[in-house]
């Protein structure tokens, strides 16, 4: 039963091993391997170089989010059943897709459109902003601060604002990017992850300040 349940999971793992089985034979022997905002090239490298940064991340992800329910000090992860499995889907599922991006990227030598991208990590924090305020407190996924530690109503209320800015911060980056052009919108990604990732930091220790006095 426990492997039926996996088998999605090891699925989406093995997809970019696969297609860049696929794609092997015709990508030239020096590759890029990353790009800046511009979606200009500033990395190059050997094609083997693919499989560390594309595969294996994936593979060392889900290898990652199967243990740490089971290493977690607090216990609280077992406990999240369904809300857990599916976090990790999706979060299984991005990695596969942004490995694949690259694996193509690498194979035209170009990002035709770096907006593509933005829009999936904007689907991310959609996704990922919806099961924000299920997850249990852990040392290991969410807001992980010394307030939101230290206190379960701070945890709660934390992710519970955090989600929300999450969600819309996710919609806000995938409108922009269907609207604005590929400079325009990588200063407002920019804007909106370090928005939405200051302000539940700066929210948990006010609120743990508060609740403390």
């Amino acid at each position: 039963m426990k492997l039926k349940k996996e088998l999605p999971l090891l699925l989406i793992v093995a997809a970019p091993l696969a297609y860049l089985a696929f794609v092997w034979n015709s990508l030239p022997e020096t590759v890029p391997l990353h790009w800046n905002f511009k979606g200009e090239i500033d990395n190059w490298g050997d094609k083997s170089s693919l499989i560390f940064i594309t595969c294996l991340m994936t593979l060392f992800m889900y290898g990652l989010l199967s243990v740490i329910p089971l290493i977690d000090p607090k216990k609280k992860l077992q406990y999240m059943g369904q809300k857990y499995y599916n976090l990790k889907f999706f979060l299984l599922l991005f990695m596969a897709a942004l490995a694949m991006f690259i694996i193509y990227s690498a194979k035209e030598q170009a990002i035709h459109n770096p907006n593509l991208l933005f829009i999936v990590l904007g689907l991310l924090f959609v996704v990922f902003g919806n099961y924000m305020k299920t997850i249990k407190a852990n040392y290991f996924i969410g807001i992980r601060t010394p307030w939101t530690l230290e206190s379960e109503a701070v945890w709660k209320k934390t992710h519970t604002l955090g989600g929300k800015l999450w969600f819309v911060g996710g919609l806000a980056i995938v409108v922009c990017c269907l609207i604005f052009n590929k400079d325009i919108s990588s200063r407002i990604f920019l804007t909106i992850v370090i928005t939405i990732s200051v302000i539940p930091i700066l929210y948990s220790y006010f609120l743990y300040r508060k609740l403390d006095s």
